[in-house]
């Protein structure tokens, strides 16, 4: 009985943590990204935003690169960095100008797409992102929006 519920215990632990992450499609991201007002945000296109998440994370709410240069780490669908937007508890100086944990930034995309909106506010916009500069800018991008139903 015992082994059963520890069975049962790790089984609903594995199902928890696998709710908590999601890789998107691509046209599953593009619509929710619309839905959550990023379609023309600080005059950014749609387009922009699916190749930005594109490249940094692969559409995976859950990843997470550690930069040794300066002992932060980014987090989420957006990679936003712990540095200046988010509280890990561990980066040392963290500004955390988004007003949320970094986790959360993992858990909901409502939340990570809020403070993706803070950092385009900012002068720097998307140029913030190096894989948008490296990627996406100046470059036809349509294919990132097509065939998935939004205008």
């Amino acid at each position: 009985m015992k082994a059963l519920l520890t069975l049962l215990t790790l089984g609903l632990l594995l199902l928890t943590i696998t709710v908590q992450g999601k890789v998107y499609e691509r046209c599953a991201i593009v619509r929710n990204l619309k839905r959550l007002g990023l379609a023309g945000f600080q005059g950014i296109s749609l387009a922009n935003w699916v190749c930005l998440i594109k490249f940094e994370s692969g559409y995976d709410t859950q990843a997470i690169k550690f930069n040794r240069e300066d002992q932060s780490t980014s987090y989420g669908i957006f990679q936003i960095n712990s540095r200046y937007w988010c509280n890990d508890g561990k980066t040392p100086g963290s500004k955390n100008f988004c007003r949320t944990s970094c986790k959360a930034l993992q858990n909901n995309i409502r939340r990570a797409v809020a403070c993706a909106k803070r950092i385009v506010r900012d002068p720097r916009g998307i140029t913030t992102w190096a894989a948008w500069r490296k990627n996406c800018q100046n470059r036809n991008l349509a294919q990132y929006v097509q065939g998935c139903g939004v205008q």
